[in-house]
């Protein structure tokens, strides 16, 4: 009877920690921007919201506030980005301009992100374009500002990531959801999870199959922090936006 009821619980302990233990295919990602990547910490948002997946996404950042792929391209203010391109493997690279430069200055867009497509695809790697959203009291730039992105995409056979699209869908949705921050061109919380969705759709195809409403992160000394709290119904809108615009 002990014996029989020792072997079950094992049993089940091995079953248990079989899956636990059950390989994933990963992908390594590196976000290379500005505070569109900082804020609200996107780039573990996305690792974490990974976790119910089959494939997990593994992301890590370079970043300056106001930062552009011209600050990054040539190493300003302690920026390594190249450095980092050129001693890491990364599956993915995501590039991502200062958040006017493809209304005011595209030329700049395309030029560096060219040189940045350039070296990162002799690597072998793939490039992702963050394509951003306009700022609250300006929609009407987002048309130009898709322009550019698209124009680059197509430049350089990269992916494009309709953020902003996504933006422009759930404000039309639900005009109540505040996408922005107080400064009205930063993200919220529910822009940010947003975003993160959009990039997991583009990336893998899929969303997660399970969503939490608080997503805390475990930083390499085993703390974690909270990253953001989002209602069920965020969630519900978030994924109905991102399911309809961002294709596969």
């Amino acid at each position: 009877m002990y014996i029989r009821k020792a072997w079950l619980i094992l049993s089940l302990f091995l079953f248990q920690n079989l899956h636990a233990t059950e390989k994933k295919d990963t992908l390594r990602i590196l976000f290379v921007g500005n505070s569109y990547v900082y804020y609200n910490n996107l780039a573990q948002l996305i690792t974490v919201l990974s976790d119910s997946m089959d494939t997990k996404l593994v992301c890590t950042k370079s970043t300056l506030g106001g930062g552009s792929l011209s600050d990054h391209w040539n190493s300003r203010k302690g920026l390594r980005t190249r450095e980092l391109l050129d001693t890491k493997h990364y599956n993915i690279v995501v590039l991502q301009d200062n958040s006017l430069w493809p209304i005011e200055h595209a030329d700049s867009v395309l030029y560096y992100g060219s040189l940045f497509c350039e070296a990162i695809k002799k690597k072998g790697e793939k490039v992702f374009l963050y394509n951003t959203w306009s700022r609250k009291k300006t929609p009407e730039t987002q048309e130009q500002i898709n322009t550019t992105y698209l124009q680059l995409a197509q430049q350089c056979n990269a992916t494009l990531v309709p953020v902003g699209n996504c933006w422009a869908k759930m404000r039309k949705l639900n005009k109540d959801a505040e996408l922005y921050f107080t400064d009205e061109h930063h993200p919220s919380y529910l822009g940010t999870f947003l975003t993160a969705l959009c990039f997991i759709k583009k990336i893998t195809g899929k969303l997660p199959h399970g969503y939490a409403k608080v997503f805390n992160y475990w930083d390499r000394d085993g703390e974690f922090f909270r990253i953001m709290q989002v209602s069920d119904e965020e969630i519900k809108q978030c994924t109905q936006v991102v399911n309809e615009v961002v294709d596969n």
